[in-house]
């Protein structure tokens, strides 16, 4: 099954395929938390109307079709079989709400960043190129109030306004990340869960750290950012071996 086979009672079956093999990757990496957790990706301009997993579904068996289309102007949305989870609902709507250059948001509590947002400093200093990556580029929210029902979420959302910095530390809580396409915000997740843990095993070694420079950290986050292509090609070689495995998650 592959991204060609277009389903046509389903609409956005391309960015249905690459959300759900990233949910079934995120699932082999371990970085999923039982069936808590979300994606979701906007499929209008304003993002009113997005795709996510359904209420409670492992990521591991998540297929295209499974993927919910949550329309933010309907007041039934958390009424009803298919309804969304209300965490989700929350924090995903409230930051398609306010943050305007989110298209895509992942939320996870990943065991590294979950760890880095656990400590008093959940700063990430560039020890490494991974590091380097989110120099400048992250919020650290410290300010955890319970659950991310709607006003928690909006309150996140409102650390998140700043284009330049796409992901958020939830302190106590995990990490966010957003980006322009499935493949652009799942790269992200997946060189951020990376740069922490080898932050957090730098740290356990209890040996002094050796920092970058500012302005070097800066030069490589940027040639980073303008490294062409990457995040698609990431996102491709992963469904393509999950294609070669015949996994149904293009299904």
């Amino acid at each position: 099954m592959t991204v060609t086979d277009i389903r046509p009672n389903l609409h956005h079956w391309p960015e249905r395929v690459d959300l759900a093999a990233a949910f079934r990757w995120t699932a082999r990496l371990n970085m999923h938390e039982a069936v808590a957790n979300h994606f979701s990706l906007a499929v209008n301009d304003d993002g009113t109307r997005f795709l996510m997993n359904p209420n409670q579904t492992h990521f591991s068996r998540i297929k295209a079709s499974d993927l919910i289309e949550v329309d933010a102007s309907d007041p039934e949305t958390l009424s009803g079989p298919s309804a969304p989870d209300p965490t989700a609902w929350g924090l995903h709507g409230g930051v398609y709400r306010h943050c305007a250059h989110a298209r895509c948001v992942m939320h996870v509590h990943s065991i590294f960043a979950t760890v880095l947002a656990s400590l008093a400093d959940s700063r990430l200093p560039p020890i490494d190129q991974n590091c380097a990556t989110f120099f400048n580029r992250y919020v650290i929210d410290d300010g955890y109030g319970g659950l991310a029902f709607e006003d928690e979420g909006a309150r996140c959302a409102g650390l998140l306004t700043d284009p330049r910095k796409k992901v958020m530390i939830m302190g106590n809580h995990g990490v966010l990340v957003i980006g322009r396409t499935v493949a652009d915000a799942f790269n992200r997740l997946y060189y951020f869960e990376r740069a922490a843990e080898t932050y957090i095993r730098a740290l356990q070694t209890g040996q002094p750290l050796r920092v970058l420079p500012d302005d070097i950290a800066e030069k490589t986050a940027q040639e980073l950012e303008d490294y062409p292509e990457q995040d698609a090609r990431h996102l491709a070689e992963l469904k393509a071996i999950l294609d070669r495995e015949n996994s149904d998650y293009a299904s």
